[in-house]
């Protein structure tokens, strides 16, 4: 597997931009670009989806309903909603002596089945003046979503949406997982779209790219998976994690009006006791605000550029 090498995921949903329609995914045009990167693994995979020439929308949207099942194990392993409430109980009392806004918003971008967002909204103790907003481009990820949300009695909602055109805008914006799909301008894009927006922070949460991340990722997907494509996949998200460097450039590039620092982003010999790291950013005038609320945690949070 090659950091280069596009995650089958992405290729087996296709959504227009603007609309948020969905396009016919053609068989030979996938196979197209696994043959192009010598993909022979998704190849196969994607030869045991039943259906003729264009992909069968339903077949492949029960294949990314149980792969993120699966994948939700990862979460509730590697402690995401904990991970993430780290640093978003303190960012929100920093944001809550700023800004007279009321509430404050949290969108969850790229949120498929709403984990993180549910476990926030059921033990996150947030707050009554925050709203929590989960939004994907898959009907089908997010109606599973908001049906467990209902049947759970959170508080937290879902849209078929882009994050990045709502109505009304983020204050925080948040992802896990995510960052990794996006390469070259396309990260950078992907950063600078939710500073433009007016964003006053932003956390995205991914896997750490050290030398061990592949290995523990084949370990932990070959022996808790059962879904090819969650197998898969699993494991190519660990080879394109971005390194440090590549994620601060990214991130500050384009004239943001952010500052940025990664939280738990230095080398580390034992990379297996540090899985993932976040990008932070935060506006300039809240940073030491922000770094003083973590109290002992901002030992873990390099200094915001």
């Amino acid at each position: 597997m090659r950091a280069d090498w596009p995650e089958l995921s992405d290729l087996l949903l296709d959504t227009d931009p603007q609309t948020l329609a969905r396009r016919p995914v053609s068989r030979e045009a996938v196979r197209a670009v696994l043959r192009q990167h010598h993909m022979r693994s998704a190849e196969a995979i994607l030869d045991r989806i039943p259906g003729g020439e264009t992909l069968d929308a339903a077949t492949v949207d029960g294949i990314l309903v149980r792969s993120h099942c699966e994948l939700q194990r990862l979460s509730y392993e590697f402690r995401n909603g904990q991970r993430l409430m780290q640093l978003l109980g303190p960012l929100l009392e920093v944001l809550r002596s700023t800004i007279t806004e009321r509430p404050l918003r949290i969108v969850d971008i790229g949120c498929g089945m709403g984990f993180v967002l549910r476990w926030l909204a059921a033990y996150g103790a947030l707050g009554e003046d925050v709203e929590l907003l989960g939004c994907d481009f898959n009907p089908t990820l997010i109606g599973h979503a908001e049906r467990l949300a209902r049947e759970e009695g959170l508080r937290c909602h879902f849209r078929v949406a882009n994050a990045f055109t709502l109505e009304r805008n983020a204050h925080v914006f948040l992802s896990t997982g995510v960052i990794h799909h996006f390469r070259g301008e396309a990260l950078t894009g992907f950063l600078r779209s939710q500073a433009r927006v007016g964003a006053s922070a932003l956390l995205h949460c991914d896997i750490k790219a050290s030398w061990a991340a592949p290995l523990g990722s084949w370990i932990f997907h070959r022996a808790r998976m059962r879904e090819p494509l969650a197998r898969h996949d699993g494991v190519l998200s660990a080879v394109r994690a971005h390194p440090r460097d590549v994620l601060l450039r990214a991130a500050r590039d384009g004239g943001s009006p952010l500052v940025f620092a990664l939280f738990d982003g230095r080398p580390s010999p034992m990379p297996s006791l540090r899985t993932l790291n976040t990008l932070v950013g935060v506006k300039p005038q809240l940073a030491e605000a922000f770094r003083a609320k973590l109290g002992p945690l901002a030992a873990r949070l390099e200094a915001f550029s």
